[in-house]
């Protein structure tokens, strides 16, 4: 019965906020390796939902409420703040839907999540562009603008870009205030960095990564199939999702992840 207590909390929610917790401690997970960074994400969404919707008892007193937060309690795992400076917290930040004020949200909700007061660093994934035109300096520009605000505010103490190529790295260098100290690059679109990239990023000391995220590493096509799966019979083309951030934390002097978790945020568009 728990599923039709998940499906009427849905139908009255106006936001719907996700946390996965640290995927380290589900045992589940550790038996199956995903073969895509897209698949995993399914598989956490679908597993938290599911476990989230088995335990909600069913005295709801037709409470509505507005953001609804869906977590798998033994799953969340908060920092000791005395081991806080042995830590690194990082995240990457995907825009689903085209909107910059995300960024706080997601942000603030990771912080929380995590029992931090700042995260050290923070990549932002290219946010989605329509078909036919092609990433600018001026549509990244109110995303790095908010990025900055929150390390002047310090909420983040390092922020970085994804798959931007040497022309775009620098124009975005040389117009903002705090600089990129890091770029992703995508392997599977070039197995060499490109020489002129790795140039100017030598010059003005910011790290090339490596990763191996889709464009597009969550849809809204796939986020409402999944919620229609775990969930059934619920109006799952009514959500949107509006972002989805992954954090890791990492023990500095052993470089091992302590833990690592995804937090998603989706709408819902009743109209």
């Amino acid at each position: 019965m728990g599923t039709d207590s998940a499906r009427a909390l849905l139908q009255r929610a106006a936001t719907l906020t996700l946390q996965t917790g640290n995927l380290l401690n589900w045992g589940c997970l550790r038996k199956k390796c995903p073969a895509t960074p897209s698949e995993e994400v399914r598989d956490c969404i679908q597993k938290t939902l599911t476990e989230w919707s088995s335990k909600i008892g069913q005295d709801l007193n037709q409470e509505i409420l507005e953001v609804l937060e869906c977590t798998v309690a033994q799953a969340i795992e908060k920092i000791n703040p005395e081991e806080r400076d042995e830590l690194k917290v990082s995240a990457k930040l995907f825009i689903v839907g085209s909107n910059s004020s995300s960024i706080r949200d997601a942000v603030d909700l990771a912080c929380s999540a995590l029992g931090v007061a700042q995260l050290d660093s923070v990549i932002i994934a290219p946010p989605p562009i329509e078909d036919g035109t092609s990433l600018s300096l001026e549509y990244l520009q109110p995303y790095w603008q908010e990025l900055e605000n929150l390390v002047q505010n310090k909420k983040i103490v390092a922020i970085g870009t994804s798959d931007l190529d040497k022309t775009l790295l620098e124009q975005l260098y040389l117009w903002a205030q705090v600089k990129p100290n890091s770029n992703q690059v995508n392997l599977a679109s070039c197995c060499v960095m490109p020489p002129d990239l790795t140039a100017f990023a030598k010059q003005f000391d910011i790290q090339l990564l490596t990763h191996n995220d889709p464009k597009e590493l969550l849809c809204e096509a796939s986020f409402q199939e999944v919620l229609q799966e775990s969930i059934q019979n619920t109006k799952a083309h009514e959500w949107i999702p509006l972002w989805l951030l992954r954090y890791s934390v990492i023990v500095k002097s052993r470089g091992i992840i302590k833990s690592k978790g995804y937090i998603i945020q989706a709408k819902r568009n009743a109209s």
